[in-house]
């Protein structure tokens, strides 16, 4: 018989570790090639490691809570042979050849480790962000002034390199970093935020720990609104045309595809075609630089049965014919319910959709996903009276009307752009051609 690692695998750009949530089988238990054996979480997603051989699990290294690195042995599992197995991933892992990004930010540190400083138990590094901190000379004292936005307030590649370029910006705070007891420069993109407010339970009232996603969840949110000045503007748009073609097609493509049609890839379409008029909506902001995007990837803001939320991520959409849209987006919502999703599905979003019209409600303001600067929430499709201009003059009918709501941030973002756009993405469903095909 002989031993194989099973090995935490590659998880997608940026990730680096993960922490382990539950294993699905005990020390002594046999595994068959590709059983899910334990389920894993990183700041982006919960997914499940499937094993790549059949044998038994003969060791766990990494308990419940405990976190792993990317190409760290997880486990040693007994299988037919003899001698050490060493797995293919884990060569993979060794010797594969880092993204572009990883090589400019970190050739240099790698070829020197031995000369640069270390730093204590006391604040948790992952490997690339311990090799930047040492490329960019960042004492132990000034990494704990940066406030991480990973698991647990873990610093992140995107937190430490934010603080890089918002560092640069201030050379006078990065002359003297021998000031310990001097604040650290506040970042020109955020605001400091207030304490936490302590509350006491009180008689019969029930206190409900935050789960891990919530508190993923919160942390988001709160660096998204401190970061990005929010500006909202609102659009009631008449989708009569849109729901006399979903209801014509709709049994149709069951039939013929075998998958549902939703609203949703309409939606998506015609904020593609918008994007595509407006393409300075699809931009990130890095310090003084905006970074205008090549690929449209729509965020799909999707609510999870225990009340979280997570946003799968429709990649190259404006690639993807309706139908084409209409099954990525069934396949990303139902593994999104299932826990079934990996990393690099939620990774990548240049622009987001939230449809609130799913929870009944009419409108929302959301709040835009950093480090994209527009979000689009979608209302309830609900029947109205309204007023339509005809030959023979005005008339009221019953019309199928819905408010859009259009989030952006005002730092890059102004009024002109943000509602133009909205009107290009209500001109586009208003219009809907109904000799559209699919």
């Amino acid at each position: 018989m002989a031993e194989y690692k099973l090995l935490l695998p590659s998880m997608g750009e940026g990730v680096m570790e993960a922490t382990v949530i539950t294993w699905l089988y005990n020390e002594g238990d046999s595994v068959n090639e590709d059983d899910s054996v334990v389920e894993i979480a990183t700041d982006k997603v919960d997914s499940d490691v499937p094993t790549p051989v059949s044998g038994k699990i003969v060791k766990i290294l990494k308990q419940k809570d405990e976190v792993a690195k990317v190409g760290e042995a997880i486990a040693i599992l007994e299988v037919a042979g003899e001698g050490e197995s060493a797995p293919a991933e884990e060569t993979k892992t060794e010797t594969s050849a880092p993204d572009a990004e990883t090589v400019q930010t970190l050739e240099q540190p790698l070829k020197t480790e031995n000369t640069q400083q270390e730093f204590s138990g006391d604040l948790y590094l992952s490997p690339l962000v311990k090799s930047i901190a040492q490329q960019e000379n960042i004492s132990e004292s000034e990494l704990k002034t940066i406030k991480g936005s990973g698991m647990e307030g873990r610093i992140t590649k995107e937190d430490i390199l934010a603080h890089v370029s918002n560092r640069g910006s201030h050379p006078q705070a990065q002359a003297q970093p021998q000031k310990e007891s001097q604040p650290a420069a506040p970042s020109t993109s955020a605001s400091v935020s207030a304490p936490a407010t302590t509350v006491t339970a009180g008689k019969g009232e029930e206190i409900i720990p935050m789960d891990r996603m919530r508190k993923i969840i919160a942390e988001n949110m709160v660096k998204a609104k401190q970061t990005a000045p929010h500006v909202t503007s609102f659009i009631e748009t008449d989708v009569t045309n849109v729901v006399k073609w979903r209801n014509k097609h709709k049994d149709i493509f069951e039939k013929r595809e075998g998958e549902k049609l939703t609203f949703m890839p309409i939606f998506v379409k015609a904020v593609v075609k918008a994007i595509q008029d407006y393409p300075m909506i699809n931009v990130s902001l890095s310090g003084d630089n905006i970074i205008k995007k090549k690929n449209i990837n729509i965020g799909m803001a999707t609510a999870l049965p225990d009340g979280n939320l997570i946003v799968p991520v429709i990649k190259n959409a404006d690639q993807l014919s309706l139908s084409g849209l209409a099954k990525a987006i069934n396949d990303l919502a139902f593994r999104a319910r299932n826990k079934k999703l990996r990393p690099e599905d939620t990774q990548g979003a240049t622009y987001t959709i939230s449809n609130v019209g799913s929870f009944g409600n009419l409108m929302g303001t959301p709040i835009i996903p950093q480090p994209q600067v527009a979000i689009l929430a979608i209302g309830a499709i609900v029947k109205k009276p309204a007023v339509l201009e005809t030959k023979d003059g005005d008339v009221i009918a019953i019309r199928n009307l819905m408010f859009m709501s259009h989030s952006y941030d005002h730092r890059v973002v102004d009024g002109s752009l943000g509602g133009m756009m909205l009107k290009h993405i209500h001109d586009y469903l208003q219009n809907w051609d109904l000799n559209t095909e699919i």
